[in-house]
């Protein structure tokens, strides 16, 4: 049985569609309760994790015209970007391309996801320009300053992630973990969002093709195509949409053991077509491999687990008890929170990444979640270990699944 996209957008007009998010698509599957194809029109898919091929592409003005001829470096609070294309000659404008994983050499901790976070929240920031003639001109400037910004991934939303375990002696630092991880089998790090992710319901891009439209950090955006490194069996994309447009609490910076990185939030929506189509949706997260690996390496598999292990029945934020709090001169907590979550006593649910650091780091256990724990065979041994960080965010990954679900319903996203 076939369906068309303009048999599902005529429903959308008539308020007669069936849209699901991922997320109540799923529990109803578990409850044994799915719709059935004729019963579903479209489901609204999410994912939320470090996306490292992130980079963003701004005009600027660094100076009044006639200043400079051109820019040779240019750093955006301490940020470096990589000044061009276009040279912009006396104009006193900068076209740049910025890189998420771009780190401020200064404050290794600081990077291009935090600087993309501190535009979008409406903050000035500093501009350093280096001159082709040597002249050192610094300015100010915030994102609707901006003539353009806009960002490009060219690696974002994997279907297939690894998780990672440090199987040797000594710790090791990895941009897969928040800190330096430790060794001995002692804790697990993963990324993705299991069945909420897009192409894990939808897998061979029956429908999450070029020009498919998106929601990128909470603005509409394109599939571009086929991400970098993509592959058949490990495929992701390559998207792209306007940061002018962009919601903060969908994008930042994230602290790992390789210094700064940069988070993303993506939606797809999934019109349900042809029974193949629906089919790719009842995909559980137990029913998704998962490869666990040595931090020291993709290409060292030490076993395989599933999403289910990794989210079912685990708790998604973790709960502060200040009165455990024995306010530490040096609060560890305060240093290695990815996404600098918790400052003076005070834990900040809108930054907060639901990553477990804290749970499993803090000297004083005042904080509380279950991430859960997971039982490897190793080398013929049964180990099992906690997981005591996630890269990935359910939470973030249903909230923009959600606005998008709302948006297709208002006809203020055309599926």
């Amino acid at each position: 049985m076939l369906r068309s996209i303009e048999e599902i957008n005529k429903k959308i007009e008539s308020g007669d569609a069936n849209i699901f998010t991922a997320e109540e698509f799923k529990q109803l599957v578990k409850d044994d309760d799915a719709p059935s194809f004729d019963e579903v029109d479209v489901v609204t898919t999410g994912t939320c994790g470090v996306m490292s091929g992130t980079a963003a592409v701004f005009n600027l003005i660094a100076a009044e015209p006639g200043r400079f001829i051109r820019a040779k470096n240019i750093y955006l609070n301490g940020v470096p970007g990589n000044v061009g294309p276009c040279p912009n000659e006396w104009l006193g404008s900068v076209d740049l391309i910025l890189h998420g994983t771009s780190k401020s050499p200064e404050n290794p901790d600081y990077g291009g996801g935090f600087l993309l976070k501190d535009l979008i929240d409406g903050k000035d920031i500093d501009i350093k320009v280096e001159t082709l003639n040597g002249e050192i001109i610094e300015s100010t400037t915030n994102l609707d300053e901006m003539g353009r910004a806009q960002i490009f991934g060219t690696r974002m939303a994997f279907k297939n992630y690894t998780a990672f375990t440090n199987p040797s002696k000594e710790e090791v630092s990895s941009i897969f973990s928040a800190i330096p991880l430790e060794g001995n089998l002692s804790g697990l790090t993963f990324s993705g969002c299991g069945d909420l992710n897009p192409l894990q319901n939808d897998p061979v891009h029956n429908v999450i093709k070029e020009g498919r439209s998106i929601l990128l950090n909470g603005a509409k955006g394109l599939v571009i195509g086929d991400g970098t490194r993509s592959s058949p069996e490990k495929p992701n994309l390559m998207l792209t949409a306007d940061i002018k447009n962009m919601e903060p609490g969908y994008l930042g910076g994230f602290k790992t053991g390789q210094g700064a990185e940069v988070f993303d939030t993506v939606a797809i929506p999934i019109p349900v077509l042809n029974e193949e189509i629906y089919n790719n949706l009842l995909i559980k997260n137990e029913e998704i491999p998962l490869t666990v690996s040595d931090i020291k390496g993709r290409h060292m598999p030490l076993c395989e687990t599933d999403y289910g292990a990794m989210w079912d029945n685990h708790q998604s934020r973790p709960k502060y008890d200040r009165e455990k709090c024995k306010n530490c001169s040096d609060c560890i907590i305060e240093k290695i929170c990815p996404t600098n979550a918790f400052a003076n006593e005070r834990l900040d649910l809108t930054r907060c990444f639901g990553c477990g650091i804290c749970v499993h780091y803090c000297r004083n256990n005042s904080f509380e979640m279950d991430t859960g724990s997971v039982k490897l065979e190793i080398n013929g041994k049964t180990e099992e270990i906690p997981i005591i960080c996630r890269q990935s965010d359910i939470l973030r990954a249903n909230k923009l699944s959600t606005k998008l679900k709302k948006m297709i319903i208002k006809e203020e996203f055309k599926v």
